[in-house]
C-alpha cells in the first residue's frame, strides 16, 4: 500500500507539472499569436515555427532574457548589433545578447534576422505550411547548437496546434484560392511534382521545361488570362523553366525589409525578372528609380525595390 501511494503521488506530481507547463505555454500562445501572424503576414516565417522557437527560447517568457531583456528567440549581439546587451552564459561564459526596448522588436528583429541571413535564405524556398522542413531547416542552419531543436520545434507545433496560427495567417483566401488550386492540381496528378511558395504576400509555383500558362492554367483550374496579367505579360510571352508564376497580382512595392535597400542587377537579368524576384510590380519598379521606358541597364546596376 506504501508504494502504491508512492507511485500514485509520483504521478499526479507529473500530471501536475504537465498541466502547468501547459497553462503557461498556451498563456504565451495567446499573449503573442497576434504578433507571430503579423510576422509570418509580413515577412514569410511560418507562425507556427515563430512561436515555437519563442516558446522554446524564452521558456514560455520566464527566461531573464526574455523578462530582463525583452529578448524571446535568444540572438546574440554580434559586430552589426548597435543596441544595449546584456551579459549570459551560454555556449561560452559572458556572452553578449540583444536587448530590446519591447517584446514585439523581439519578434519583428527575429524575422529580419532570418530574413537577412544568407545562411537561411534556402527556408524560404520551402512552402509556408512547411513547418518540419522550416524545424530541420533551422537546426542544419546552425539558428542552435542543441542536437534535438529541430524535434523540439516540431513537438512544440503539434501538441499546441500552433498550425492553426498558419492557416489563420493565411486567411479564408488562401483556403479557398491556393488550397482549391492544390486540389484540382492533385486530381490531375500534379501537386506531387510542384510546390506552392510564398513571396511578398503572394503564392507562386516554378515553371518546368515545357509548361505554358494554358497547362498551368488547366493544372491548377484557373485562367491563363488571369495568370498572364497576374504576371505582367501579354498572349506571346513564353514561359522558360525556372521562371515564376505568381497566382495573384504582385505587390505594388517589395516587402518592407527591402526599405532603402538596393539590388544588384546581375548578367542576363532584365527589369521584369528583378520585379518578378521579389514580387513586386514592373511599373513600380521603372517609377521609384525614375527610369524612361527607354532605358538601358547595365551589370552592377543599383536598383531601387521601395
Amino acid at each position: 500500500m506504501k508504494l502504491r501511494g508512492i507511485i500514485v503521488t509520483l504521478l499526479l506530481f507529473v500530471v501536475l507539472v504537465a498541466s502547468g507547463q501547459q497553462a503557461k505555454y498556451q498563456a504565451y500562445i495567446n499573449k503573442y499569436r497576434d504578433i507571430a501572424i503579423k510576422q509570418m503576414r509580413e515577412h514569410g516565417i511560418p507562425a507556427s515555427i515563430t512561436m515555437a522557437q519563442g516558446l522554446l527560447e524564452s521558456a514560455a517568457g520566464t527566461s531573464l532574457l526574455a523578462t530582463k531583456g525583452h529578448n524571446h528567440f535568444g540572438i546574440k549581439a554580434h559586430r552589426d548589433w548597435t543596441g544595449p546587451v546584456m551579459l549570459r552564459n551560454d555556449d561560452a561564459p559572458n556572452e553578449r545578447f540583444r536587448v530590446y526596448a519591447h517584446d514585439e522588436h523581439s519578434y519583428e528583429d527575429h524575422s529580419l534576422f532570418l530574413r537577412r541571413g544568407q545562411r537561411y535564405a534556402s527556408l524560404f524556398t520551402l512552402p509556408i505550411t512547411d513547418y518540419k522542413g522550416w524545424a530541420y531547416g533551422l537546426k542544419a542552419a546552425g539558428y542552435a547548437t542543441n542536437p534535438h531543436y529541430a524535434v523540439q520545434l516540431i513537438t512544440i507545433v503539434e501538441n499546441y496546434n500552433l498550425t492553426a496560427l498558419d492557416q489563420e495567417a493565411l486567411g479564408k483566401h488562401y483556403a479557398k484560392s491556393v488550397a482549391g488550386m492544390a486540389q484540382s492540381a492533385s486530381a490531375n496528378g500534379a501537386a506531387a511534382q510542384r510546390e506552392i511558395r510564398y513571396n511578398n504576400r503572394n503564392y507562386y509555383i516554378i515553371a518546368r521545361a515545357g509548361d505554358t500558362f494554358e497547362s498551368i492554367a488547366k493544372e491548377y483550374g484557373i485562367s491563363a488570362h488571369r495568370l498572364r496579367r497576374n504576371n505582367e505579360v501579354d498572349r506571346h510571352h513564353q514561359l522558360s523553366a525556372g521562371d515564376i508564376i505568381y497566382f495573384e497580382k504582385k505587390q505594388t512595392k517589395a516587402a518592407k525589409i527591402y526599405k532603402k535597400k538596393y539590388y544588384v542587377l546581375q548578367s542576363g537579368e532584365s527589369l521584369y525578372l528583378v520585379s518578378q524576384k521579389f514580387g513586386m510590380r514592373l511599373k513600380t519598379l521603372y517609377s521609384i528609380n525614375k527610369f524612361s521606358p527607354d532605358h538601358t541597364l547595365t551589370v552592377g546596376e543599383r536598383i531601387r525595390l521601395r
